[in-house]
Parts: structure tokens; sequence; C-alpha cells
């Protein structure tokens, strides 16, 4: 996430096919008794309505590849060309946790107050990833079977190009800026809305879609960043588009203030002004020039130069929405180190059955370490169900102390996968020892 050695939330890692047990109607359960604790003195929270009980699911890899599906209760918004059609997951991949039930927004919101925490300060927006390479892990991911199970990650929308490639069957991304929760509430509402990646693009930077937007859906991403970069800016679109986001926000039940509504609308405005040349931003601090733009981390590839962010494929984008319109992908206020979140996302997964598979981290960890919190974070992440197997995805930056064993050439900050076997083993003496033990080969 962070540029140099700057962090809050941002990034991801792994899982055992075999061992995960996808839960679905089980969360349905755990939700309803969620919402009774969580929910019962806001008035503006949505009513609980209990999703149909059904058996645990059988692993992902049996279920056949389903339709989204909408959370009961939510008003729809209506989609610019029409509902994509369900697809294979590529070769090798577990599909997503479909044959799973949706969560309603009830439900949704229910999750988003029982994990957070209070918010806290970071000095960047992360309305964007610093970090250029972050596919650079892809490869590796896949040779080590990381899929299903659940995921957890910190900042922006790269944690969804982890989340397409290892499909767990819930996801929650954690952040100690309440920004960051307002962010994603954004990119879902244009996520749901929108069927394929132009009409996300095009929409997310306030440009009107192709007439023929479902012709679309199979074209080379290089040619639907050419299309969003060729077409002016519309302020009445943008401004049109400001309503549907507000009222499907809303529909989504985690009470906001007015103060977070305008948050909402002002990152919005922001991709719209800076179109897909907006670049990571910090406060107080310069530019660095390794920051990317986001047409950069659109189009990046992983290290055999291969295209693979969930903007890259239709099969990849919609394994993404399919979980926004499952309210499968969860947002919530908290600190790596803190007092409660990763803890009590430990007891959802307890209650539903699932275990982590990947953990995306950025370089969180640095600031961790400098603030001596880090064995708050081990001792968090042992309280978790963890696949065997599971794997941490992290971010480093050469300012915190050189080039990385695993640097790939051209790229500042270097993505890197390490057990997290390895983290909970502890004794370690420095930063550099936590970053370098026992990382696994990207190649």
């Amino acid at each position: 996430m962070p540029g140099e050695q700057v962090t809050g939330p941002d990034e991801r890692d792994v899982g055992h096919p075999n061992a995960r047990r996808l839960a679905t109607g089980m969360l349905g359960v755990l939700l309803v008794a969620t919402l009774t604790s969580c929910l019962a003195d806001r008035e503006s929270a949505p009513s609980a309505d209990a999703a149909p009980l059904a058996d645990a699911a059988p692993p992902a890899d049996a279920l056949p590849s389903p339709a989204p599906s909408r959370p009961s209760g939510r008003s729809a918004v209506a989609a610019p060309s029409g509902q994509a059609a369900p697809t294979a997951a590529p070769p090798g991949q577990a599909v997503p946790s479909a044959a799973q039930e949706a969560l309603s927004d009830a439900q949704f919101a229910a999750l988003v107050a029982r994990i957070s925490e209070p918010g806290g300060y970071f000095d960047t927006d992360n309305l964007i990833s610093n970090e250029t390479g972050y596919l650079n892990v892809m490869d590796a991911l896949d040779a080590l079977e990381v899929r299903g199970g659940a995921y957890i990650g910190v900042g922006p929308d790269q944690n969804f190009s982890y989340i397409a490639r290892i499909r767990p069957s819930i996801s929650f991304i954690i952040d100690v800026r309440r920004d960051n929760l307002l962010h994603h509430l954004l990119l879902k509402a244009l996520i749901e809305r929108a069927p394929t990646r132009v009409e996300f693009l095009a929409a997310l930077h306030g440009r009107a879609p192709p007439a023929d937007a479902a012709s679309w859906r199979s074209s080379d991403i290089e040619e639907i960043v050419d299309y969003v970069d060729r077409s002016p800016a519309d302020p009445a679109l943008a401004s049109e588009l400001n309503d549907e986001i507000d009222a499907a926000v809303s529909a989504f039940g985690v009470p906001l203030s007015d103060s977070d509504r305008a948050t909402i609308r002002r990152f919005h405005r922001t991709f719209v002004e800076a179109g897909l040349s907006l670049r990571f931003t910090t406060f107080g601090r310069p530019p660095r020039p390794y920051y990317p733009t986001y047409r950069q981390l659109v189009l990046e590839t992983d290290a055999d130069g291969d295209r693979v962010s969930y903007l890259a494929t239709a099969e990849a984008y919609e394994a993404v929405r399919a979980l926004q319109l499952a309210n499968r992908i969860v947002p919530v206020v908290g600190d790596l180190a803190g007092p409660s979140a990763l803890r009590e996302m430990g007891a959802v997964l307890r209650e539903v059955a699932v275990e982590l598979t990947a953990v995306y981290a950025s370089n969180v960890e640095f600031y961790l370490w400098r603030a001596r919190t880090f064995e708050r974070w081990v001792d968090n992440l042992r309280s978790l169900p963890l696949d065997p197997d599971a794997i941490l995805i992290r971010s480093y930056f050469p300012n915190a102390g050189g080039n990385h064993p695993s640097a790939i050439p051209g790229y500042y900050s270097t993505q890197t996968l390490q057990p997290v076997g390895t983290l909970l083993e502890g004794g370690f003496s420095s930063y550099w020892e936590v970053v370098t033990r026992g990382v696994v080969g990207l190649r």
C-alpha cells in the first residue's frame, strides 16, 4: 500500500483447496444473532430478515459456477446493460462460492458493526495503491494452490485482484481509517450496478458507457482503458451517478453521517476529475516518482508479463461482482494490532466453520514494528482459525532496510509471500528478519 514506508491498510495472502469448508447457510444463523446484538438500537438500520438456513456447502471445487445473486431487501439500482451471464472459473481455479446464500443488507451491516473498531488516522488517501508490483505474486499463489476459505486484506481495490484469484467464500477488508470503509462502499455500489468492466470504469470516472456495453464484455482491458481515456468527463452524468450511489449506499444499511456521505461524493469526484491518471496521495509529504497512476495499476502484469488484475478479464471481474452482490466482501474499520477487530473476525469464521487461507498486510507491519505493536498483530493472527497452509501477502519498500532478496527489477516495492506459520513462530530480532524469513520464491 503506502509508498515509502507508508502504510495503513493495503494488501494480501494463501490457502489449501480441500481444507475449505464453505458453510454459507450457517452465516444466516450467525448474522441473525449479530443483528440482534449490534443493530437493535440503530433506528437507521434495516430490519433483520433472517436468511433461509441451509446445510454447509461442499468444497468450492464441487460447486457449479453460479449467477450473481442480489441480497434480499436491497432496492435495486438498474444495471446499464443487464446481468452478465455466469462464467466458469479460469482453468485450475475453484469457482466462486456460489451455491451459497447471499447475505442480506441487514446482515452485511451487522457484520460491519460487529467487527469494526473506532477509526484512526493515517496520512494517505489510499484511493489507489502505490504498489506497482502487486500482481507479481499471482503465479506463486497458483503454485501454492491458494484457493477458497476466507480472505483478509487492507487498503483499496488491489484486494479485488487477490480475491478474484483466490476465490474465497468471504472476504474482510480492514483499515484503520474509516475513509477506507467509505471508499469500499463507493466501489461496491459502482460494481453492483455495472455488469461489465467498461461500465464500471466509465462510472467510476464519470464517463458515459458505450451504447453497446454488453458487447464489450470480452474486450481486452487495453481497449477498455483507451475508451475511458478518450471519453470526456460528463458533469451531468456524474451528478446523476452521485444520486444513484447515495441511494445504493444507503440501502447497504451501514449507518452514515452527512460527513460520511460527503466523503463518498468527494472520493467519486476525485476519480472523475483525475480520470485514470489518478495517483496515490499522501498528506504532508511530497509525492514520490514511483507512485503509479490508476491506469498503470489496471494495466499492470504479473512477473511473467500477463495482465491478471481483477479488471483484466470478464471472468475475474464477475467473480468479484458476484461476491459484492452476495454481500460477501465486508469492509470494516480496525487495526491489525487492535484489540478486537481481527479477533471478532476469528469468532465469525469459527461460527461458520471457515478457515483463513490468505491475508494481505501490505507494509503495515513496518509501522507496527516501529510502534512496538507488532506482537499484538501476531497474537491477533494466531487467534484466527487458520488453514494449515495459510499465506501472508506482504509489500516491502527498500527504504526500510535495502533491497529485498525477492525484488524484481523495475519495481520499487516488492510483493512477497510468507507462510503464516513462519510468522507465528516469532522470535524476530528485526523487521528485516520479519520480511525475509521463510519467504516463498515467486518463480
